[in-house]
């Protein structure tokens, strides 16, 4: 869901040691706080039973309208899960553009920019360390649809592993990539949470994953390293627990994959999830060549647009095939 639209997701952020800006509108960077482990549960306690509520009728309104913004998407033929298909055809020439506006541009404007005299406004930025993503809910969650929310982020998990030959893992074993999957009721847990995984975060950071309007359908904040601003280290998502299944899917999908380092989106991507126009609701062909070119060897952390260009093109081509 892009944010051209009335309804929108975020996409990813950067905590800086200043502030906190959302993906199009820049981004700075801070030295990561160690979260708190939690003790060790004492032998011979019995588990607790995960506590479960109604969700409460501002939250069953906000279902209602998701809801409906699905039905009318899928009406009208978007939120496709084909991955694209002889309709949405692309060459490496395609996947070298949209790779530098989506990986090193924090901000797209919409005019049409040359190639050539784009200037990126960031670097590459993408993990060195391996990436273990926990998956936690608030208590509004019901639990069936918990297991299968978790059960999507560990097969998302594994999917980005093959892909970028990066260790990815869905864990919650000193989890660093947390996914929030919580509703209107459960600002105060994600606030909690947030407090014990970023101890130094800003009551204006916090107030990001505060009051969302319904226009904001999730969101994702990456931290990165003190003394290496382009390697990320702790992340962040949340995700509406109001929303139907193929939404919350899909922001699975895309807030995952933009925590990963690929922060923005373009119009001219297609077919892809890193788009505006909701066509696709899962991970395309062209998005899955994004990922494996964001994490080849050949690329490195803190190369520009114009440094990284010569070398995308040798990976674009190479993804393709001989006939690209």
């Amino acid at each position: 869901m892009g944010h051209a639209r009335a309804d929108t997701r975020i996409g990813v952020a950067r905590i800086g040691a200043a502030a906190l800006l959302l993906a199009l509108l820049g981004a700075c960077e801070q030295g990561l706080q160690t979260s708190l482990t939690p003790p060790a549960r004492p032998d011979g306690l019995v588990p607790t039973e995960p506590v479960v509520f109604a969700p409460s009728a501002k939250s069953q309104d906000l279902a209602r309208y998701y809801e409906k913004v699905q039905n009318d998407l899928l009406t009208r033929g978007l939120l496709r899960t084909d991955g694209g298909g002889p309709d949405t055809p692309y060459d490496s020439e395609d996947l070298v553009r949209n790779f530098e506006v989506i990986a090193f541009f924090d901000e797209y404007s919409p005019a049409a920019v040359p190639l050539s005299s784009r200037r990126a406004s960031g670097r590459l930025s993408r993990w060195s360390g391996p990436v273990r993503i926990s998956t936690e809910f608030g208590a509004s969650v019901p639990l069936e649809r918990r297991e299968q929310d978790a059960r999507n982020v560990s097969n998302f998990a594994d999917r980005l592993a093959r892909l970028t030959k990066h260790p990815i893992t869905a864990s919650n074993r000193n989890p660093n990539f947390h996914v929030f999957v919580a509703g209107e009721d459960d600002t105060e847990f994600v606030q909690q949470r947030l407090k014990q995984i970023i101890p130094s975060i800003s009551a204006n950071e916090l107030a990001l994953f505060d009051n969302l309007p319904r226009s904001f359908y999730c969101l994702v904040v990456a931290v990165s390293a003190n003394g290496a601003p382009q390697n990320y280290t702790r992340a962040v998502a949340l995700i509406r627990a109001e929303h139907p299944d193929l939404v919350r899917l899909s922001c699975i999908h895309e807030e995952i994959s933009q925590g990963l380092g690929l922060p923005n989106d373009s119009p001219a991507a297609r077919p892809s999830i890193f788009n505006d126009d909701d066509e696709f609701a899962l991970l395309t062909s062209h998005d899955e060549k994004l990922l494996t070119m964001l994490y080849d060897p050949r690329l490195r952390q803190g190369m520009t647009a114009d440094q990284a260009r010569p070398v995308s093109e040798v990976i674009a081509r190479e993804l393709m095939g001989p006939s690209s």
